[in-house]
């Protein structure tokens, strides 16, 4: 958390989520404050990086959010918890924010999964999760960063299974990053907080369990394959779920911006894409990312994401619905489709608006942004021309919301 060295300042302050793996904070994030405050009048407005486990599934990470703002024991719900096979309660924290609150309410930006986790945590501030006090006001705008609302084509390259999300492939990718998972987990006691994934309901510590479990986690990890992690909710399957139930809705009272990132364009006679620019970001595997999500197969998921279901659902019938889906659907960040990072929701069953604005409540303002990856504006600071355009863009966006009254 920065705080303020100069006049105490009027612009509400701004709550940072990391993505998948985040865990690296202002000095990563660097100096970008100097052009989010670039044209406030003695103010410095106060960014607050929450403590959310970097792993963790969209409903933990709400309520590690919730409980990191205004302190407390974290509590994940009883039936949640008993549900999905892990301790109801978590750690406890003494708040970033403990005054949060309607008349104290708080911007959020979300990078990657932390745009979701702050939808479901407003979600969950609608239906009363926390509290009968905590209300979804308390969240002045919603702002986004290459955010998979929708899914992506990545988590099955990686090892999830096309027809059995979510079992997880041997000797996927997604397979070794699950077992790196599980021995930082396992030795977390010992090990330096930047390296703290937040995993000790699970009871996955040397504390909790013996190397004879652990090995077992090893060849077949329950954490991985579950219904309540990560990987499973950037799923085709589990965003449908989730809309299903009406998360994500617009909330009258608070602002969306979405920005859209995208690095690729269509190329041969079909509809795949690729790579559209020279970067050095392409000696990277995000070049093979890229490729490899541009031209997925959708006809092979199941359940058939919600964009194919039509028609009498034979395969023929799903190849030729996925040979003209728009480019939006290739198109991507080298981790996440382009329509994905758009909003919960497709566009007809949303409020939504695809070109810059003045800032209105209760509608997603969406931004694309050609040429730039999924890691090109945050979180890594090297003081390129896009992330200062985008932080001046924010800082405009932001204390525009501040002088609309709802």
């Amino acid at each position: 958390m920065l705080e303020s060295n100069t006049t105490p300042c009027r612009c509400l302050p701004l709550v940072i989520v990391e993505g998948f793996l985040g865990r690296t904070g202002s000095i990563v994030w660097g100096h970008f404050e100097n052009y989010l405050n670039k044209d406030c009048l003695g103010c410095k407005r106060k960014i607050i990086f929450s403590s959310v486990g970097p792993v963790s599934s969209l409903h933990d990470r709400a309520c590690e959010l919730y409980y990191s703002l205004v302190g407390g024991t974290v509590d994940y719900g009883e039936e949640h918890s008993a549900v999905h096979g892990h301790a109801q309660y978590g750690r406890t924290t003494q708040g970033l924010y403990p005054q949060w609150s309607s008349e104290n309410p708080l911007h959020f930006l979300g990078h990657s999964i932390g745009g979701p986790t702050i939808v479901k945590l407003q979600y969950l501030l609608k239906q009363g999760f926390f509290s009968s006090r905590a209300h979804p006001d308390w969240i002045r705008s919603v702002n986004t960063i290459s955010s998979p609302f929708r899914g992506t084509q990545a988590v099955y390259i990686l090892g999830e299974c096309t027809e059995s999300a979510p079992r997880v492939r041997s000797c996927s990718p997604g397979s070794i990053i699950a077992r790196g998972i599980h021995i930082i987990s396992y030795l977390s006691p010992i090990l330096p907080r930047a390296l703290d994934l937040h995993t000790e309901s699970r009871r996955m510590s040397f504390h909790d369990i013996n190397v004879l479990s652990l090995l077992k986690q090893l060849w077949k990890s329950d954490w991985a394959e579950s219904f309540d992690c990560c990987p499973y909710d950037v799923s085709f399957t589990a965003a449908d779920e989730r809309e299903a139930i009406g998360e994500g809705e617009p909330y009258p009272g608070t602002f969306y911006r979405s920005c859209a990132t995208y690095m690729t364009q269509k190329v041969g006679g079909g509809n795949a894409h690729s790579i559209s620019f020279t970067s050095s970001m392409l000696l990277s595997p995000m070049l093979f990312m890229a490729r490899a999500i541009g031209s997925f197969d959708f006809s092979t998921i199941r359940p058939v994401p919600s964009f194919l279901r039509s028609g009498d659902g034979k395969e023929q019938d799903l190849i030729n619905r996925q040979n003209n889906l728009p480019e939006e659907y290739r198109a991507n960040d080298g981790v996440v489709p382009l329509f994905s990072q758009w909003h919960p929701f497709p566009c007809s069953s949303t409020h939504c608006q695809h070109s810059k604005g003045p800032p209105a409540p209760g509608i997603w303002i969406v931004e694309q942004w050609n040429e730039t990856t999924h890691l090109s504006l945050v979180p890594l600071w090297i003081s390129s021309s896009p992330q200062k355009r985008y932080w001046l863009e924010l800082g405009c966006w932001l204390r525009g919301i501040e002088m609309v009254k709802t």
